[in-house]
């Protein structure tokens, strides 16, 4: 945490308080983060590399045990680039080489990851690496920093003001501690309490059914190295390699009657009956309820929601701890060129304007999808029955193929995000959405290095003479980078490409001397400014 202590103005003696107000001191912080899980976590790391102050607390004890979710998406591990992480992220995680979709007990098809993402990311494929480590991770990265978790510190109130928040915790001791912050972000998790406090709506359905997850130890019958998806007449299984050989997590649906309990032994028995798959132990057994749910606003004031606490969908897809680690990203962003770039208080507005619009269609997208796999209807169970076997031989030529295209891989991994970069610009494009300007820059496989300053910087890319490049630098006060080079048919030769502190394009023009204008208007006239990451 970075935060100050200042002393209590007219303390009172401890014995003349009721024991839930003790308080001595009250801690001071620009921003204050409610949970310490991947997403709380992620957004601690970002505001440290900034050099924003900031506070993150949580009421457990310590990062999560269960390993929960499971995949990094690419554009995950970009971020974990970007914070100099991404290392020890490879040096931990597993990659799924491939996905083997497949009818009861016989896989038709396996599709390699290996051609997925070649030439539009760094890191292609899925990397398998649990909640749990990430989370540990992260608390590794923000200890050697000097900056710590207030473990066992619940929230019990919070109170925005014109200037800030004050929000009030106790400890298991029942000790009571007060905080004052410029900014409150709840990543608090499903359940949010910052929610409930906030009085922020939490709009969707629940599936009906009763959904399981192993982290399953000896397991036979599956391809070893490859995300399963098996479907049978009235049930579906879900899986992904752990690393370990014969350890896979399972997802799947158990059919009971109404109010009977899903219990370990009946999933066991399930999943060998229906896809001739067993397992010798599990490390971890879970069952559980799908909701698809997103919160009514993201920002109430100087209030924030992020991850779990702002959307909730199914596993589908593994989209979930990915989603909340770029809103964590783009947040922290946000925050630092408001409290240290001078940028107005509609750049904050940028945040649930860009991120809200994402997670509604991941919740559609998800739903759709999961009702699909899921569903027990009758003609659900014929299709399943008579046409899925009856396709797969030709399921297993075709799904190569379409694997091959590049759009399908770009969703799945959520680097082809798009973002409105304000509302004139989506009033002037109607529907149409650019192929660079509000997207995640195009990786030309040399100009992602220079993205881990985490500032505000030009690029050029195709033919320039050093002195258009000095007037741009001079004239915009960004650092400009040149590549000369152009690999990636979305960046095109002369031009200027101004990108965020987050890799999304803010703007993109021909490079003409004029563009050294524009780029002091598109930047100055918002407050920004350049500054070395990790100084205030």
């Amino acid at each position: 945490m970075t935060a100050e202590m200042t002393p209590r103005p007219e303390q009172r003696p401890a014995d003349a308080l009721p024991a839930e107000t003790l308080t001595t001191d009250v801690l001071t912080t620009d921003v204050l983060i409610i949970g310490a899980g991947p997403t709380g976590l992620m957004l601690a790391a970002c505001l440290q590399r900034l050099g924003v102050r900031f506070l993150i607390a949580d009421g457990k004890h310590g990062p999560t045990r269960e390993s929960r979710a499971l995949a990094l998406q690419a554009r995950s591990l970009e971020i974990y680039d970007q914070l100099g992480l991404v290392q020890r992220v490879l040096e931990q995680a597993a990659v799924a080489p491939a996905i083997a979709p497949g009818y009861r007990d016989s896989p038709f098809a396996t599709v390699s990851f290996g051609e997925l993402g070649k030439g539009v990311t760094p890191f292609p494929g899925i990397h398998i690496l649990e909640q749990s480590r990430n989370e540990r991770l992260l608390v590794a990265a923000l200890e050697e920093r000097g900056e710590s978790v207030l473990w066992g510190h619940g929230l019990l109130s919070l109170e925005q003001g014109e200037d800030g928040v004050t929000a009030r915790f106790g400890t298991d001791d029942g000790d009571v501690l007060r905080v004052e912050a410029r900014y409150l972000v709840g990543a608090d998790g499903a359940s949010s309490t910052v929610r409930e406090l906030s009085g922020t709506p939490f709009d969707g359905v629940t599936n009906p059914d009763t959904f399981y997850v192993a982290d399953a130890r000896g397991v036979t019958g599956l391809v070893e190295d490859a995300v399963n998806l098996r479907f049978s007449v009235g049930d579906f299984l879900l899986t992904f390699p752990q690393g370990a050989v014969g350890h896979h997590r399972l997802i799947g649906v158990v059919r009971t009657p109404d109010g009977e309990q899903v219990t370990e032994d009946e999933t066991r028995r399930t999943v060998t009956r229906e896809f001739g798959v067993g397992y010798r132990d599990s490390s971890w057994f879970s069952t559980y309820r799908v909701h698809h749910r997103v919160a009514a606003r993201f920002r109430s004031g100087r209030v924030f929601l992020a991850g779990d606490a702002a959307h909730v969908h199914s596993p589908v897809g593994a989209q979930g701890m990915n989603t909340g680690l770029q809103d964590a990203h783009g947040l922290a962003c946000a925050l630092a060129d408001v409290l240290l770039g001078g940028a107005g208080d509609e750049r904050l507005d940028r945040y649930e304007a860009e991120r809200r619009p994402v997670a509604l269609r991941l919740v559609r997208t998800t739903d759709r999808l999961f009702s699909t796999i899921t569903a027990d209807s009758p003609l659900a169970r014929v299709i399943r029955a008579g046409v899925v076997p009856r396709l797969a031989p030709l399921l297993g030529r075709v799904l190569p193929r379409l694997a091959r295209g590049a759009k399908l891989y770009e969703y799945v991994s959520q680097i082809r995000i798009h973002y409105w970069m304000s509302d004139d610009a989506r009033r002037r494009a109607g529907s149409r959405r650019g192929r660079l300007v509000g997207r995640r820059l195009a990786w030309n496989e040399d100009n992602f290095a220079v993205l881990r300053s985490l500032d505000w910087q030009v690029h050029i890319y195709g033919a320039a003479d050093e002195q258009s490049l000095d007037r741009m630098g001079e004239e915009s006060g960004l650092p400009v980078h040149h590549f000369e080079t152009v690999r990636n048919p979305r960046l095109v030769g002369g031009q200027a490409v101004l990108v965020r502190p987050d890799g999304f394009v803010q703007d993109a023009r021909k490079l003409p001397a004029a563009v050294a204008d524009w780029a002091a208007h598109s930047t100055r006239g918002r407050g920004v400014r350049t500054r070395a990451p990790g100084t205030g």
